[in-house]
């Protein structure tokens, strides 16, 4: 088994450097054996601060990734890890000034525009705090105000994934099928919301029944919530919900909740399609 490298990286923003951290992680869980240091610099605005900067990616070696629109803060990045021999990548500035060509518009060149508190970030708060109080099939008579509801049986990943999809302006409910009661009455007849049936493999769902009863010290192991058996039927009883009463069905089981949301977010635009049509 190979001894994992560590590799200093710095990620120099002028904003909050989230958009360089998500960049990142996309691109380093694609190396084996190695172990990023990343040295994060943000809000970095002023010729002292990119000096400061410097001196540490000097300290430290590795890569730069960056945001930063100033074009004189650039330069000054751009030519101290030149004369360090060090890479420095700008990620956004291929994809704006390939846009602002495409559209024939002028960059505004203002640092953390993606955070201004405009309208759609107020739609994203709600959204919030809608999938919060909505969670685990409270408040079933305000259902009708979602734009997604996610139906499934318990660690089926029905929480994060509302969250997920909350954070991206989209009020996400989610209802649990739990053996032996009835689901809200008022998810039957529901036109607006699209609504998805979520399940996963059995032998994967007893795993992390398990390893959460483990984590809340529930000493109750033969319970028919991680009984192999119950949970197979558990799951085929909630397929043929599913399928009886026509909603899509999406397997969860070698997803990661990004890929969950992102294939919700494209049957919500064919589902907002065929209402508008």
């Amino acid at each position: 088994m190979k001894k994992n490298i560590v590799r200093h990286m710095h990620l120099v923003s002028d904003s909050t450097g989230e958009t360089l951290n998500s960049v990142a992680r996309a691109c380093l869980v694609q190396f084996e054996n190695v172990e990023p240091r990343e040295h994060v610099w943000s809000l970095v605005r002023t010729k002292g601060q990119m000096e400061k900067v410097l001196l540490g990616i000097q300290d430290s070696p590795g890569p730069v990734l960056m945001t930063v629109l100033n074009d004189v803060l650039r330069q000054r990045l751009v030519e101290g890890c030149r004369e360090m021999g060090v890479p420095c990548i700008p990620v956004l500035e291929p994809v704006i000034h390939t846009l602002g060509a495409y559209f024939g518009a002028t960059i505004s060149g203002r640092p953390g525009l993606q955070h201004a508190l405009d309208a759609e970030y107020f739609d994203r708060i709600e959204a919030v705090n809608y999938a919060l109080g909505h969670d685990d099939g409270q408040q079933s008579e305000k259902l009708a105000e979602a734009d997604v509801i996610l139906v499934g049986v318990s660690r089926t990943s029905k929480t994060p994934t509302c969250i997920y999809l909350a954070n991206r302006g989209i009020r996400a409910a989610n209802v649990p099928i739990v053996p032996g009661l009835p689901l809200p009455e008022p998810l039957f007849s529901l036109k607006k919301p699209l609504i998805v049936g979520l399940t996963k493999d059995p032998d994967r769902l007893v795993q992390v029944r398990r390893n959460r009863l483990r984590i809340d010290e529930d000493q109750d192991g033969e319970s028919d919530y991680v009984d192999p058996e119950a949970v197979r039927q558990e799951v085929a009883d909630a397929r043929r919900l599913y399928n009886r009463q026509g909603w899509p069905i999406i397997d969860v089981s070698r997803r990661s909740i990004e890929e969950t949301a992102a294939a919700i977010l494209s049957l919500l635009a064919k589902h907002r399609e065929v209402d508008a049509s």
